[in-house]
């Protein structure tokens, strides 16, 4: 892990979040080297907070989901109306694993009583304890409940998604989110649930694929049909370990204050915004897997035309839009959560959950990215997208997690175009022509501030300020 950056860096020590508005690079062994990838199972992995899954995914007492990272395996189960525990997923006899975790399924869930090792049959309660052992005796009394217990992590829970943690003295989940939790805790994860969930192994680094969804900076070169909406310029900002990107004014003068989040509805110039926030709404809604929104939305911008004059202002629009969708799906019983302007501007469009996970988060909708290495090879990983919707009680549809080829036909078109880069930056970094990356200040934030943690948790690779 010693590949050189730039040769015309300022080798600090410590990157600052004010370094962050400067122009940085940082190495590229973090996405292609082996040694690095191995080292991560032991420097990161196991001292950060991983979202493991979602409440809906055990919602009885006895029901287990498992969670595999690298060659680690977790078991969660709820143990409880409102408790559950998370085990190492192995029994402490031999090492079998308690659930057999094959690498062609997502994730394994079920409902047991009891764990029983296949092997020899030792058998745990849902607290972990060792309740039988064959021939108990021949041990001489050496096997006491400290050594036959399964060997538990922490676990918590955050918008209706779980959480574990390997280390036993980590920080509790409250402080690892820090703002990010404050700030999109009015959305009500907790409340939406899987409108679909879809995995695939995919050829790049992990970090690779998480970082396409990190800034809309590439808006312009990989999505060119949504330009016709209007100009995508994006802020990105740092928040302690997370960040957030939003869209922005160009004109300083024009940014609000703590950033903004610039409504694509409207349209450009000279456009009609009834019928430019209707072709925009259908737009997000159909190429992004019907993800990117929901279909109340889409439904009542259709009806703009027809409920609002020619002439009336952008803004205009754009309150009438909202306030019938509002109507619409109180009519079915999705209420709105109570989110006012401040709160929607300083939540921005997407937020990035170090390491691994991100939110594109909406009134009554939530797209989502999860992105995990496979094994320790640093060419592949496995990519998770799901969407969460509300839905009027007892409408949420069944689903499983459903492989699916890096298409236009199984993803979405936006979502094909971003797998149409993922691959050949993994393959471009590795080449003796690429001279360090150079990561847009001002709309990558996100991006330079991932690495300025990644760089703390493995030791290497920081960003450095480029000499001007």
């Amino acid at each position: 892990m010693n590949k050189k950056i730039v040769p015309d860096v300022d080798d600090r020590i410590e990157i600052t979040v004010e370094d962050l508005a400067e122009p940085l690079t940082y190495p590229v062994d973090a996405f292609v080297s082996p040694e690095y990838a191995r080292a991560e199972r032991d420097r990161l992995w196991p001292r950060v907070w991983q979202m493991a899954g979602r409440l809906e995914d055990i919602p009885e007492p006895g029901s287990f989901i498992t969670y595999n990272i690298m060659d680690e395996s977790v078991v969660i189960v709820r143990t409880g109306a409102e408790t559950l525990k998370a085990y190492y997923n192995v029994c402490p006899h031999r090492g079998r694993q308690l659930v057999n975790t094959p690498d062609d399924v997502n994730c394994v869930r079920g409902m047991k009583q009891n764990f029983v090792c296949g092997f020899h049959g030792w058998t745990f309660n849902l607290e972990g304890k060792n309740t039988h052992v064959l021939d108990r005796e021949d041990w001489k009394g050496a096997l006491t409940a400290e050594r036959t217990c399964l060997s538990e992590l922490k676990v918590d829970t955050w918008g209706g998604w779980i959480y574990v943690n390997m280390d036993p003295e980590c920080e509790p989940l409250v402080d690892f989110l820090g703002d990010a939790g404050r700030i999109l805790q009015p959305f009500e994860f907790e409340k939406m649930r899987y409108k679909w969930r879809q995995w695939v192994v995919y050829p790049s680094n992990w970090k690779t694929a998480i970082e396409a969804f990190m800034e809309p900076y590439h808006v312009a070169g990989t999505h060119t049909q949504l330009l016709k909406y209007g100009e995508f310029y994006a802020y990105s900002k740092a928040y302690g370990l997370h960040g957030v990107s939003g869209f922005d004014e160009r004109d300083p003068a024009l940014r609000k204050a703590g950033g903004t989040s610039v409504t694509r509805a409207g349209g450009g110039k000279g456009a009609d915004p009834r019928i430019s926030t209707y072709e925009l709404a259908r737009e997000n809604y159909e190429t992004v897997n019907y993800a990117a929104s929901t279909e109340t939305p889409v439904n009542a911008a259709r009806r703009l035309v027809d409920e609002l004059p020619e002439g009336t202002s952008g803004p205009d629009v754009v309150k009438h839009w909202l306030a019938s969708a509002r109507a619409d799906d109180a009519a079915r019983g999705v209420i709105w959560p109570q989110i006012t302007p401040a709160q929607m501007s300083e939540a921005g469009l997407a937020w990035s959950l170090f390491p691994n996970q991100t939110i594109l988060q909406g009134v009554t909708f939530a797209l989502c990215y999860r992105v995990r290495p496979y094994g320790d090879d640093p060419n592949k990983c496995i990519f998770e997208s799901y969407a969460l919707e509300r839905f009027p009680e007892g409408q949420e549809p069944k689903t499983e997690w459903v492989y699916a080829e890096p298409t236009a036909e199984q993803w979405g078109s936006v979502l094909a175009q971003d797998f149409s880069n993922m691959q050949w930056v993994q393959k471009g970094m590795k080449s003796r022509g690429f001279r360090g990356t150079l990561p847009n200040p001002h709309q990558e934030r996100k991006v330079t501030n991932f690495h300025r943690h990644l760089g703390r948790y493995m030791g290497i690779g920081s960003p450095r300020l480029l000499k001007k």
